[in-house]
Protein backbone atom coordinates (compact mmCIF):
# COMPACT_ATOMS: atom_id res chain seq x y z
CA UNK A 1 0.00 0.00 0.00
CA UNK A 2 2.85 2.26 0.80
CA UNK A 3 4.20 1.73 -2.62
CA UNK A 4 1.04 2.06 -4.33
CA UNK A 5 0.49 5.52 -2.80
CA UNK A 6 4.22 6.67 -3.29
CA UNK A 7 3.22 5.62 -7.08
CA UNK A 8 0.12 7.60 -7.49
CA UNK A 9 1.48 10.75 -5.41
CA UNK A 10 4.56 10.99 -7.88
CA UNK A 11 1.88 10.16 -11.00
CA UNK A 12 -0.53 12.96 -9.61
CA UNK A 13 2.60 15.53 -9.87
CA UNK A 14 3.50 14.70 -13.09
CA UNK A 15 0.25 14.93 -14.90
CA UNK A 16 -0.73 18.62 -12.99
CA UNK A 17 2.63 19.86 -14.10
CA UNK A 18 1.51 18.67 -18.12
CA UNK A 19 -1.81 20.08 -17.84
CA UNK A 20 -0.39 23.24 -16.19
CA UNK A 21 2.00 23.28 -19.05
CA UNK A 22 0.05 22.98 -21.50
CA UNK A 23 -2.24 25.28 -20.14
CA UNK A 24 -0.07 27.73 -20.24
CA UNK A 25 1.50 27.31 -23.88
CA UNK A 26 -1.58 27.04 -25.40
CA UNK A 27 -3.73 29.65 -23.94
CA UNK A 28 -1.40 32.29 -23.32
CA UNK A 29 -4.14 35.12 -23.77
CA UNK A 30 -6.32 32.70 -21.60
CA UNK A 31 -4.02 31.37 -19.26
CA UNK A 32 -6.24 31.79 -15.92
CA UNK A 33 -9.64 31.19 -17.29
CA UNK A 34 -7.86 27.59 -19.24
CA UNK A 35 -6.34 26.74 -15.69
CA UNK A 36 -8.96 27.33 -13.87
CA UNK A 37 -11.61 25.38 -15.73
CA UNK A 38 -8.83 22.75 -16.16
CA UNK A 39 -8.14 22.33 -12.13
CA UNK A 40 -11.81 22.77 -11.59
CA UNK A 41 -12.70 19.04 -12.81
CA UNK A 42 -10.51 17.59 -10.45
CA UNK A 43 -13.23 18.55 -8.06
CA UNK A 44 -15.46 16.75 -9.27
CA UNK A 45 -13.54 13.20 -9.56
CA UNK A 46 -15.19 12.37 -6.23
CA UNK A 47 -18.52 12.80 -6.34
CA UNK A 48 -17.88 11.02 -9.72
CA UNK A 49 -16.83 8.31 -8.38
CA UNK A 50 -19.33 7.62 -6.19
CA UNK A 51 -22.43 7.63 -8.52
CA UNK A 52 -20.16 5.11 -10.59
CA UNK A 53 -19.55 3.08 -7.67
CA UNK A 54 -23.62 2.95 -6.65
CA UNK A 55 -24.56 2.58 -10.25
CA UNK A 56 -22.09 -0.51 -10.84
CA UNK A 57 -22.07 -1.87 -7.41
CA UNK A 58 -22.80 -0.27 -4.31
CA UNK A 59 -21.42 -3.05 -1.68
CA UNK A 60 -18.35 -3.36 -3.41
CA UNK A 61 -16.10 -0.74 -1.91
CA UNK A 62 -12.83 -2.29 -3.98
CA UNK A 63 -14.79 -0.52 -7.13
CA UNK A 64 -13.47 2.44 -6.30
CA UNK A 65 -9.41 1.30 -6.22
CA UNK A 66 -10.53 -0.43 -9.65
CA UNK A 67 -12.26 3.17 -10.99
CA UNK A 68 -9.08 4.75 -9.52
CA UNK A 69 -6.25 2.76 -11.45
CA UNK A 70 -8.60 2.24 -14.97
CA UNK A 71 -10.42 5.62 -15.43
CA UNK A 72 -7.38 8.02 -15.81
CA UNK A 73 -5.42 5.50 -17.31
CA UNK A 74 -8.00 5.39 -20.48
CA UNK A 75 -8.66 9.09 -20.63
CA UNK A 76 -5.01 9.69 -20.13
CA UNK A 77 -4.40 7.54 -23.19
CA UNK A 78 -7.12 9.13 -25.03
CA UNK A 79 -5.66 12.60 -24.72
CA UNK A 80 -2.13 11.79 -25.35
CA UNK A 81 -3.12 11.57 -29.40
CA UNK A 82 -4.08 15.77 -29.13
CA UNK A 83 -1.66 16.39 -27.22
CA UNK A 84 1.19 15.13 -29.33
CA UNK A 85 -0.01 16.13 -32.38
CA UNK A 86 -0.96 19.99 -31.45
CA UNK A 87 0.13 22.85 -33.72
CA UNK A 88 2.98 25.72 -32.68
CA UNK A 89 0.97 28.21 -31.38
CA UNK A 90 0.79 31.41 -33.04
CA UNK A 91 0.07 34.59 -31.38
CA UNK A 92 -3.80 35.36 -31.48
CA UNK A 93 -5.32 38.87 -32.67
CA UNK A 94 -7.69 40.91 -30.31
CA UNK A 95 -10.38 39.42 -32.48
CA UNK A 96 -9.51 35.41 -31.42
CA UNK A 97 -8.32 36.12 -28.15
CA UNK A 98 -12.29 37.54 -27.30
CA UNK A 99 -13.47 34.76 -29.67
CA UNK A 100 -11.45 32.14 -27.05
CA UNK A 101 -13.03 34.02 -23.96
CA UNK A 102 -16.21 33.66 -24.92
CA UNK A 103 -15.35 29.78 -25.49
CA UNK A 104 -14.01 29.98 -22.01
CA UNK A 105 -17.14 31.58 -20.64
CA UNK A 106 -19.26 28.75 -22.00
CA UNK A 107 -17.44 26.10 -20.87
CA UNK A 108 -17.64 27.60 -17.66
CA UNK A 109 -21.34 27.94 -17.83
CA UNK A 110 -21.16 23.81 -18.71
CA UNK A 111 -19.11 23.25 -15.54
CA UNK A 112 -21.46 24.92 -13.51
CA UNK A 113 -24.31 22.66 -14.97
CA UNK A 114 -22.31 19.80 -14.54
CA UNK A 115 -21.34 21.22 -10.74
CA UNK A 116 -24.98 21.27 -9.77
CA UNK A 117 -25.72 17.79 -11.14
CA UNK A 118 -23.08 15.71 -8.91
CA UNK A 119 -24.30 18.00 -6.40
CA UNK A 120 -27.98 17.14 -6.30
CA UNK A 121 -27.32 13.15 -7.85
CA UNK A 122 -23.94 12.71 -6.78
CA UNK A 123 -24.62 11.18 -3.23
CA UNK A 124 -27.72 9.13 -5.22
CA UNK A 125 -28.75 5.78 -2.98
CA UNK A 126 -31.75 4.66 -4.74
CA UNK A 127 -31.24 1.52 -7.29
CA UNK A 128 -29.06 0.68 -9.37
CA UNK A 129 -31.18 1.28 -12.48
CA UNK A 130 -31.83 5.12 -11.34
CA UNK A 131 -28.00 5.13 -10.47
CA UNK A 132 -26.93 4.34 -14.06
CA UNK A 133 -29.18 6.73 -15.63
CA UNK A 134 -27.66 9.20 -13.47
CA UNK A 135 -23.95 7.94 -14.38
CA UNK A 136 -25.24 8.08 -17.96
CA UNK A 137 -26.09 11.71 -17.52
CA UNK A 138 -23.04 12.77 -15.78
CA UNK A 139 -20.70 11.53 -18.80
CA UNK A 140 -22.65 13.16 -21.16
CA UNK A 141 -21.95 16.20 -19.45
CA UNK A 142 -18.22 15.32 -19.06
CA UNK A 143 -18.08 14.27 -22.72
CA UNK A 144 -20.38 17.27 -23.96
CA UNK A 145 -17.29 19.83 -23.81
CA UNK A 146 -15.39 17.40 -26.66
CA UNK A 147 -18.14 19.44 -29.05
CA UNK A 148 -16.37 23.11 -28.13
CA UNK A 149 -14.05 21.95 -30.97
CA UNK A 150 -15.54 21.27 -33.80
CA UNK A 151 -18.18 24.47 -32.69
CA UNK A 152 -14.98 26.49 -33.01
CA UNK A 153 -14.22 25.52 -36.46
CA UNK A 154 -17.81 25.61 -37.87
CA UNK A 155 -17.86 29.16 -37.02
CA UNK A 156 -14.42 29.98 -38.20
CA UNK A 157 -15.86 28.16 -41.47
CA UNK A 158 -18.67 30.33 -41.41
CA UNK A 159 -17.05 33.34 -40.81
CA UNK A 160 -14.46 33.28 -43.28
CA UNK A 161 -17.01 32.05 -45.82
CA UNK A 162 -19.81 34.88 -45.35
CA UNK A 163 -18.39 38.37 -44.61
CA UNK A 164 -19.70 39.50 -40.93
CA UNK A 165 -20.12 43.33 -40.50
CA UNK A 166 -19.77 43.03 -36.77
CA UNK A 167 -16.17 44.04 -35.57
CA UNK A 168 -14.82 42.36 -32.33
CA UNK A 169 -12.80 44.29 -29.46
CA UNK A 170 -10.39 42.70 -27.36
CA UNK A 171 -11.17 40.75 -24.57
CA UNK A 172 -11.67 42.22 -21.25
CA UNK A 173 -11.26 38.92 -19.95
CA UNK A 174 -7.64 39.08 -19.65
CA UNK A 175 -5.66 39.79 -16.62
CA UNK A 176 -2.24 39.05 -18.06
CA UNK A 177 -1.26 38.35 -21.07
CA UNK A 178 2.31 37.79 -22.70
CA UNK A 179 1.98 40.68 -25.02
CA UNK A 180 0.94 42.78 -21.56
CA UNK A 181 3.67 41.55 -19.75
CA UNK A 182 6.03 42.74 -22.38
CA UNK A 183 4.42 45.72 -22.70
CA UNK A 184 4.43 46.07 -18.76
CA UNK A 185 7.66 45.16 -18.41
CA UNK A 186 8.93 48.03 -21.08
CA UNK A 187 7.15 50.69 -19.69
CA UNK A 188 8.08 49.74 -15.88
CA UNK A 189 11.48 49.66 -17.01
CA UNK A 190 11.28 53.09 -18.96
CA UNK A 191 9.35 54.54 -15.59
CA UNK A 192 12.11 53.47 -13.33
CA UNK A 193 15.03 54.67 -15.34
CA UNK A 194 13.09 58.54 -15.55
CA UNK A 195 12.98 58.97 -12.51
CA UNK A 196 13.97 56.44 -9.90
CA UNK A 197 10.88 56.23 -7.94
CA UNK A 198 10.49 52.73 -7.47
CA UNK A 199 11.24 51.82 -3.89
CA UNK A 200 11.80 48.55 -4.47
CA UNK A 201 14.64 48.96 -6.54
CA UNK A 202 16.38 51.59 -4.11
CA UNK A 203 17.83 50.88 -0.56
CA UNK A 204 16.19 52.20 2.51
CA UNK A 205 18.34 55.11 2.61
CA UNK A 206 17.97 56.02 -0.41
CA UNK A 207 14.12 55.68 -0.44
CA UNK A 208 14.19 57.90 2.92
CA UNK A 209 16.24 60.35 2.10
CA UNK A 210 14.58 60.82 -1.05
CA UNK A 211 11.17 60.82 0.67
CA UNK A 212 13.25 63.41 3.39
CA UNK A 213 13.87 66.19 0.66
CA UNK A 214 10.60 65.59 -1.60
CA UNK A 215 8.11 64.55 0.54
CA UNK A 216 8.97 65.55 3.67
CA UNK A 217 7.55 62.18 5.06
CA UNK A 218 11.06 60.81 6.72
CA UNK A 219 11.12 62.28 10.41
CA UNK A 220 11.49 61.15 13.87
CA UNK A 221 7.58 61.30 14.71
CA UNK A 222 7.03 59.03 11.91
CA UNK A 223 9.98 56.53 12.82
CA UNK A 224 7.82 53.27 13.70
CA UNK A 225 5.21 54.33 10.97
CA UNK A 226 8.39 53.93 8.58
CA UNK A 227 9.70 51.21 10.53
CA UNK A 228 6.21 49.05 9.43
CA UNK A 229 6.75 50.78 5.56
CA UNK A 230 10.45 49.26 4.86
CA UNK A 231 9.10 45.84 6.46
CA UNK A 232 6.02 45.97 3.54
CA UNK A 233 8.28 47.64 1.46
CA UNK A 234 11.21 45.05 1.86
CA UNK A 235 12.22 43.02 -1.53
CA UNK A 236 8.99 44.14 -2.88
CA UNK A 237 8.23 42.65 -7.08
CA UNK A 238 8.68 45.44 -9.18
CA UNK A 239 6.47 44.07 -11.84
CA UNK A 240 4.03 40.79 -12.43
CA UNK A 241 5.68 38.17 -14.82
CA UNK A 242 9.76 38.61 -13.98
CA UNK A 243 10.90 35.14 -14.35
CA UNK A 244 12.07 33.39 -11.00
CA UNK A 245 14.67 30.69 -10.68
CA UNK A 246 14.17 28.39 -8.21
CA UNK A 247 16.95 29.58 -6.13
CA UNK A 248 15.87 33.19 -6.83
CA UNK A 249 12.37 32.15 -5.61
CA UNK A 250 12.90 30.45 -2.40
CA UNK A 251 15.07 33.61 -1.48
CA UNK A 252 12.06 36.15 -1.58
CA UNK A 253 9.64 37.00 1.10
CA UNK A 254 6.84 36.75 -0.95
CA UNK A 255 6.94 33.33 -2.32
CA UNK A 256 7.62 32.14 1.44
CA UNK A 257 4.29 34.44 2.56
CA UNK A 258 2.36 32.77 -0.67
CA UNK A 259 3.96 29.06 0.91
CA UNK A 260 2.56 29.62 4.29
CA UNK A 261 -0.78 31.35 3.03
CA UNK A 262 -0.95 27.86 1.37
CA UNK A 263 0.14 25.37 3.44
CA UNK A 264 -2.33 26.72 6.19
CA UNK A 265 -5.09 27.44 3.98
CA UNK A 266 -5.57 24.89 1.31
CA UNK A 267 -3.46 22.29 2.38
CA UNK A 268 -5.80 21.94 5.68
CA UNK A 269 -8.98 21.78 3.20
CA UNK A 270 -7.20 18.80 1.31
CA UNK A 271 -6.11 17.33 4.65
CA UNK A 272 -9.73 17.50 6.10
CA UNK A 273 -11.20 16.15 3.13
CA UNK A 274 -8.85 12.69 3.73
CA UNK A 275 -10.46 12.79 7.15
CA UNK A 276 -13.77 13.24 6.39
CA UNK A 277 -14.99 9.60 6.78
CA UNK A 278 -13.41 9.33 10.31
CA UNK A 279 -14.69 12.47 11.30
CA UNK A 280 -18.70 11.62 10.10
CA UNK A 281 -18.13 8.40 12.26
CA UNK A 282 -16.59 9.78 15.35
CA UNK A 283 -19.23 12.88 15.44
CA UNK A 284 -22.30 9.96 14.84
CA UNK A 285 -22.78 10.37 10.99
CA UNK A 286 -21.31 7.79 9.35
CA UNK A 287 -24.62 7.57 7.16
CA UNK A 288 -24.12 11.00 5.66
CA UNK A 289 -20.44 10.29 4.74
CA UNK A 290 -21.16 9.87 0.58
CA UNK A 291 -23.32 13.00 1.19
CA UNK A 292 -20.58 14.81 3.05
CA UNK A 293 -17.96 13.51 0.40
CA UNK A 294 -20.53 14.75 -2.44
CA UNK A 295 -21.07 18.19 -0.91
CA UNK A 296 -17.00 19.05 -0.25
CA UNK A 297 -16.28 17.74 -3.93
CA UNK A 298 -19.08 20.11 -5.66
CA UNK A 299 -17.91 22.76 -3.66
CA UNK A 300 -14.60 22.56 -4.09
CA UNK A 301 -15.71 22.35 -7.83
CA UNK A 302 -17.38 25.57 -7.72
CA UNK A 303 -14.66 27.62 -5.64
CA UNK A 304 -12.36 26.20 -8.17
CA UNK A 305 -14.05 27.70 -11.18
CA UNK A 306 -14.85 30.94 -8.98
CA UNK A 307 -10.77 31.83 -8.71
CA UNK A 308 -12.35 32.35 -13.13
CA UNK A 309 -14.32 35.19 -11.66
CA UNK A 310 -11.30 38.05 -11.32
CA UNK A 311 -10.57 37.69 -14.92
CA UNK A 312 -14.68 37.70 -15.92
CA UNK A 313 -15.07 40.99 -13.72
CA UNK A 314 -12.04 42.65 -14.54
CA UNK A 315 -13.51 45.04 -17.00
CA UNK A 316 -15.81 46.42 -14.42
CA UNK A 317 -14.08 45.94 -11.21
CA UNK A 318 -10.16 45.30 -10.86
CA UNK A 319 -8.81 43.50 -7.77
CA UNK A 320 -5.10 42.03 -7.20
CA UNK A 321 -5.39 38.56 -7.37
CA UNK A 322 -3.61 38.25 -4.16
CA UNK A 323 -6.55 40.14 -2.91
CA UNK A 324 -8.75 37.32 -4.30
CA UNK A 325 -6.73 35.05 -2.64
CA UNK A 326 -7.11 36.50 0.52
CA UNK A 327 -10.94 36.67 0.51
CA UNK A 328 -10.82 33.05 -0.54
CA UNK A 329 -9.18 32.02 2.84
CA UNK A 330 -11.70 33.65 5.01
CA UNK A 331 -14.44 30.78 4.73
CA UNK A 332 -11.51 28.59 6.14
CA UNK A 333 -11.62 29.80 10.23
CA UNK A 334 -15.04 30.82 9.80
CA UNK A 335 -15.87 26.96 8.87
CA UNK A 336 -13.49 25.35 11.32
CA UNK A 337 -14.90 27.62 14.35
CA UNK A 338 -18.05 26.31 13.61
CA UNK A 339 -17.20 23.07 13.59
CA UNK A 340 -15.83 23.38 16.85
CA UNK A 341 -18.34 25.43 18.67
CA UNK A 342 -21.40 23.00 16.90
CA UNK A 343 -20.06 19.97 15.85
CA UNK A 344 -23.10 17.57 17.08
CA UNK A 345 -25.12 19.50 14.83
CA UNK A 346 -25.73 17.79 11.14
CA UNK A 347 -26.04 21.41 9.53
CA UNK A 348 -23.17 22.45 10.94
CA UNK A 349 -20.66 20.01 9.71
CA UNK A 350 -22.49 20.00 6.61
CA UNK A 351 -22.12 23.78 6.20
CA UNK A 352 -19.01 23.60 7.65
CA UNK A 353 -17.80 20.97 5.06
CA UNK A 354 -19.19 22.71 2.07
CA UNK A 355 -17.20 26.15 3.17
CA UNK A 356 -13.56 24.64 3.36
CA UNK A 357 -14.76 22.90 0.14
CA UNK A 358 -15.26 26.13 -1.49
CA UNK A 359 -12.23 27.87 0.27
CA UNK A 360 -9.74 24.94 -0.85
CA UNK A 361 -10.75 24.79 -4.00
CA UNK A 362 -10.21 28.39 -5.12
CA UNK A 363 -7.14 28.43 -3.51
CA UNK A 364 -6.04 24.92 -5.41
CA UNK A 365 -7.31 26.76 -8.77
CA UNK A 366 -5.85 30.48 -8.43
CA UNK A 367 -2.44 29.17 -7.11
CA UNK A 368 -1.22 27.99 -10.05
CA UNK A 369 -2.25 31.81 -12.10
CA UNK A 370 -0.90 33.30 -8.78
CA UNK A 371 2.61 31.79 -9.29
CA UNK A 372 2.71 32.47 -13.37
CA UNK A 373 2.00 36.13 -12.34
CA UNK A 374 4.11 36.82 -9.41
CA UNK A 375 7.06 34.43 -10.65
CA UNK A 376 6.98 34.23 -14.74
CA UNK A 377 4.98 32.13 -16.79
CA UNK A 378 8.17 30.22 -18.29
CA UNK A 379 9.38 28.88 -14.98
CA UNK A 380 5.70 27.61 -13.38
CA UNK A 381 6.34 23.80 -13.85
CA UNK A 382 9.04 23.73 -11.52
CA UNK A 383 7.82 27.38 -9.30
CA UNK A 384 4.40 25.33 -8.57
CA UNK A 385 5.81 21.96 -7.76
CA UNK A 386 8.02 23.57 -5.27
CA UNK A 387 5.47 25.47 -3.86
CA UNK A 388 3.19 22.33 -3.69
CA UNK A 389 5.67 20.66 -1.28
CA UNK A 390 3.80 22.12 1.74
CA UNK A 391 0.89 19.43 0.50
CA UNK A 392 2.85 16.10 1.87
CA UNK A 393 4.71 18.22 4.81
CA UNK A 394 1.16 19.61 5.62
CA UNK A 395 -0.45 16.12 5.21
CA UNK A 396 2.02 14.93 7.45
CA UNK A 397 1.96 17.12 10.33
CA UNK A 398 -1.74 17.85 10.38
CA UNK A 399 -2.44 14.16 9.79
CA UNK A 400 -0.68 13.12 12.93
CA UNK A 401 -2.31 16.63 15.19
CA UNK A 402 -5.04 14.77 14.36
CA UNK A 403 -4.37 11.59 15.14
CA UNK A 404 -2.84 11.96 18.76
CA UNK A 405 -5.97 14.16 19.44
CA UNK A 406 -7.86 11.49 18.56
CA UNK A 407 -6.05 8.90 20.02
CA UNK A 408 -5.99 11.08 23.31
CA UNK A 409 -9.58 10.78 23.35
CA UNK A 410 -10.35 7.13 22.25
CA UNK A 411 -10.39 5.91 25.80
CA UNK A 412 -14.23 6.93 25.55
CA UNK A 413 -14.43 5.23 22.19
CA UNK A 414 -16.46 2.32 21.39
CA UNK A 415 -14.68 -1.23 20.05
CA UNK A 416 -16.31 -2.29 16.76
CA UNK A 417 -18.07 -5.41 16.16
CA UNK A 418 -15.99 -7.78 14.02
CA UNK A 419 -13.11 -5.77 13.94
CA UNK A 420 -9.91 -4.72 16.33
CA UNK A 421 -9.79 -1.22 16.21
CA UNK A 422 -11.02 1.01 18.97
CA UNK A 423 -13.21 3.92 17.42
CA UNK A 424 -13.74 7.27 19.49
CA UNK A 425 -17.21 8.63 19.31
CA UNK A 426 -18.19 12.12 20.92
CA UNK A 427 -17.34 15.92 19.52
CA UNK A 428 -14.06 16.01 21.60
CA UNK A 429 -12.52 13.69 19.15
CA UNK A 430 -11.99 16.11 16.92
CA UNK A 431 -12.91 19.54 18.53
CA UNK A 432 -9.50 20.21 19.69
CA UNK A 433 -7.99 19.34 16.05
CA UNK A 434 -10.52 21.77 14.96
CA UNK A 435 -9.46 24.45 16.87
CA UNK A 436 -6.07 23.94 15.77
CA UNK A 437 -6.88 23.50 11.95
CA UNK A 438 -8.63 26.87 12.82
CA UNK A 439 -6.19 28.66 14.29
CA UNK A 440 -3.49 27.70 11.76
CA UNK A 441 -5.84 29.03 8.86
CA UNK A 442 -6.13 32.37 10.36
CA UNK A 443 -1.95 32.69 10.09
CA UNK A 444 -2.60 31.41 6.79
CA UNK A 445 -4.80 34.40 6.42
CA UNK A 446 -2.40 37.28 7.77
CA UNK A 447 -0.13 36.01 5.24
CA UNK A 448 -2.21 36.09 2.92
CA UNK A 449 -3.13 39.44 3.53
CA UNK A 450 0.50 40.56 3.79
CA UNK A 451 0.83 39.19 0.49
CA UNK A 452 -1.64 41.20 -1.25
CA UNK A 453 -0.31 44.57 0.43
CA UNK A 454 2.86 43.44 -0.63
CA UNK A 455 2.09 43.14 -4.73
CA UNK A 456 -0.72 45.36 -5.01
CA UNK A 457 1.50 48.05 -6.53
CA UNK A 458 2.62 45.64 -9.16
CA UNK A 459 -0.98 44.98 -10.03
CA UNK A 460 -1.80 48.17 -10.03
CA UNK A 461 1.11 49.29 -12.15
CA UNK A 462 0.16 46.17 -14.50
CA UNK A 463 -3.19 47.36 -14.74
CA UNK A 464 -2.50 51.36 -15.07
CA UNK A 465 0.28 50.44 -18.07
CA UNK A 466 -2.52 47.99 -19.79
CA UNK A 467 -5.11 50.86 -19.71
CA UNK A 468 -2.06 52.96 -21.48
CA UNK A 469 -2.00 50.52 -23.85
CA UNK A 470 -4.93 48.97 -24.84
CA UNK A 471 -6.91 51.75 -26.49
CA UNK A 472 -3.74 51.79 -29.06
CA UNK A 473 -3.60 48.06 -29.81
CA UNK A 474 -7.10 48.37 -30.27
CA UNK A 475 -6.99 50.92 -32.52
CA UNK A 476 -4.13 49.21 -34.62
CA UNK A 477 -6.61 46.47 -34.85
CA UNK A 478 -9.72 48.10 -35.80
CA UNK A 479 -6.77 50.01 -38.56
CA UNK A 480 -5.40 46.35 -39.96
CA UNK A 481 -9.02 45.15 -40.07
Amino acid sequence: VFFLCLLAGCSICWFNTVCFVLCIKNFPANRALALSLTVSYNGVSAALYALAGDAISASTSSLYLLLNSLVPLIVSIAALVPILRQPSVDPLSPEAVRSDSIMFLLLNMLAVLTGVYLLLFGSNTSDTSTSRLLLGGAVFLLVFPLCVPGVVYARRWFHHTIHSSFQLRGSGFILVDDDDLELHKRLVSRETSYNNLNGSLLSDDEVCEYRSSSQKLCNKEEDSARCCEKMIEKDQLVMLGEEHPAHVLVGRLDFWLYYIAYFCGGTIGLVYSNNLGQIAQSLGHSSNTTLLLTLYSSFSFFGRLLSAAPDYVRAKFYFARTGWLTIALLPTPVAFFLLAALSNSTAALRVGTALIGLSSGFIFAAAVSVTSELFGPNSVGVNHNILITNIPIGSLIYGVLAAVIYDGNVGRGLKLMFSDSVVCMGRDCYFLTFVWWGCLSVVGLVCSLLLFIRTKHAYDAFERNRALVEPQRNRSSNSIA
